[in-house]
C-alpha cells in the first residue's frame, strides 16, 4: 500500500562545518585534535566543502531532494571578540544564494559543536556572559539570513553538554569519564543561550527558529520507573522543554537503549551493532519523535538527523526505510512532523574518527572525488513521489 507524506514535506540531508569544511584552524575541535594526535584522527583538509559547496548542493538537488541542512563556523565569522569577518560572511551567504539558486531550502544551524578558541579561553558557555556573547555572534549572523526560512540555534545541547561537561571533569585533573554524561550547568547555561537568541533571529529575519535535541529513545525495564525518570529528564527533556515556545524542535535520533535500575545499560556487542558500536534500532527515530511531542506539546517537529553509520549502502537503505516508516506511523497517528533530514550528505569527519560512514554520497579524501551511492537516488525517488 502506497502511503503519503505531508504537502510541504521537507527532504534533504544534514551537514556540519567542521565536519566538512576542512580546516577550521581557529575553533575548539581542531585545538583538541592538536591536542590529541595520536589518539583520535583529525579533521585537516576534512572534505574540501568549503571550495566544493556547490558541488554537495547539486548532487544533493539532482537526485530529487530539496532542503539542505548546513551550519555556519562561528570561528571563522568572529576570529576575535567582536571583531567579525566580512568575507568569511559573504562566503556562507554564496552558500545560501546557492541553495536558492539550485531550487533548495537551506536549514541553517548557527552552532553545531564548535566555538572559537576565545570564548573557550574565556570560560566557554559557563562564562558569565556567555550568552550575551553568543547572541553578539548570532546577531551578526543575522544580516546573511535574509531568505532563510528554518534556523537552528544550536545542534545537540545536550552532547555539547556532555563534550564540554567531560572536557571539565579532565581539566579537574579526573580521567575521561567512562559514561560520559551531559553536564546539567553547562545544559542550563546553553539553554539561557537559546533562549536568549531565539527571539533576536525572529526580531532581524522571517525564519522560524528552534533547536535540534539528541534524542536516545531511552525504553523503561520494569521496576526501573524512577530511574527512568531521572535519566530521560537530564538527558533530553530540560532541553525539549526548554523548545515549548519555538517554531519546531528538531528531532535527532540513531539507536536505542534501555534503561534499568542502575541507568542506561550499554550497547551489547553484537555482529548487527552499527560502525558506531549502536545497536541498529530503526525504531528508534519513531520512539523520539512520540517522546519528543509529549514533552513539547503543540510545536512543529523536524527530523533534523537520523542515519546509521555502515559500510553496507543496502542496509542504509533498510535502516531508512524502516526510520521513514516509523514517520509515517506517527503522522498517521497526528503528529506535527514538517521534514525528513537525514545524517548525512557526504561520509564525513565523524568527530574524531573516519571510519563511521554516515553519508548518501562517498568521498576520496585524497582527491575529494564524490561519488552518490545507491542511498541517495532511493531516498531522492521517495522525495520526489512524497510517498513510500
Amino acid at each position: 500500500m502506497t502511503r503519503n507524506f505531508p504537502d510541504n514535506f521537507l527532504w534533504g540531508a544534514a551537514t556540519a562545518a567542521h565536519q566538512v569544511e576542512g580546516n577550521n584552524l581557529n575553533n575548539d575541535w581542531w585545538q583538541l585534535e592538536q591536542a590529541a594526535v595520536g589518539y583520535i584522527d583529525g579533521s585537516g583538509d576534512a572534505l574540501d566543502s568549503y571550495h566544493r559547496y556547490r558541488e554537495d548542493m547539486q548532487l544533493l538537488a539532482d537526485s530529487g531532494l530539496t532542503t539542505y541542512r548546513f551550519s555556519i563556523e562561528w570561528a571563522r565569522i568572529e576570529p576575535l571578540p567582536g571583531q567579525f569577518s566580512r568575507a568569511e560572511l559573504a562566503h556562507y551567504r554564496r552558500m545560501i544564494e546557492t541553495a536558492f539558486e539550485l531550487g533548495l531550502t537551506p536549514m541553517v544551524t548557527l552552532h553545531h559543536f564548535t566555538h572559537p578558541l576565545w570564548f573557550g579561553e574565556r570560560g566557554g558557555w559557563l562564562a558569565e556572559d556567555a550568552a550575551e556573547t553568543f547572541v553578539r555572534y548570532v546577531r551578526e549572523a543575522c544580516t546573511i539570513l535574509d531568505g532563510v526560512e528554518w534556523v537552528c540555534t544550536i545542534n545537540e545541547p545536550n552532547v555539547v553538554a556532555m563534550n564540554h561537561g567531560a572536557s571539565r571533569i579532565m581539566a579537574a585533573g579526573h580521567p575521561y569519564p567512562s559514561t560520559p554524561w551531559p553536564d546539567p550547568e553547562i545544559g542550563r547555561a546553553l539553554i539561557a543561550a537559546h533562549k536568549a537568541a531565539a527571539p533576536v533571529v525572529r526580531v532581524l529575519t522571517d525564519a522560524k527558529v528552534g533547536w535540534t535535541v539528541a534524542n536516545q529513545a531511552f525504553t523503561v525495564t520494569p521496576g526501573a520507573e524512577e530511574k527512568f525518570a531521572e535519566v530521560v529528564q537530564e538527558w533530553e527533556d530540560m532541553y525539549i522543554e526548554a523548545a515549548r515556545d519555538d517554531d519546531f524542535v528538531g528531532v535527532q535520533s540513531y539507536t536505542s537503549q534501555p534503561i534499568d535500575e542502575n541507568g542506561v545499560v550499554p550497547h551489547p556487542e553484537d555482529p548487527n551493532n552499527t560502525l558506531m558500536g549502536w545497536a541498529y534500532r530503526p525504531d528508534a527515530l519513531a520512539i523520539a519523535l512520540r517522546h519528543t511531542k509529549d514533552v513539547v506539546g503543540d510545536v512543529p517537529l523536524i527530523v533534523t538527523e537520523n542515519g546509521i553509520a555502515t559500510g553496507d549502502d543496502e542496509r542504509r537503505i533498510e535502516y531508512t526505510t524502516g526510520a521513514l516508516n516509523g514517520v509515517l506511523d506517527a503522522l498517521d497517528d497526528g503528529l506535527d512532523i514538517r521534514g525528513y533530514i537525514h545524517w548525512s550528505l557526504l561520509d564525513n569527519f565523524e568527530w574524531g574518527r573516519w571510519h563511521p560512514t554516515f553519508g548518501l554520497i562517498a568521498v576520496d579524501r585524497e582527491t575529494f572525488v564524490r561519488t552518490p551511492k545507491p542511498s541517495l537516488a532511493w531516498l531522492g525517488t521517495i522525495a520526489r513521489a512524497n510517498q513510500m
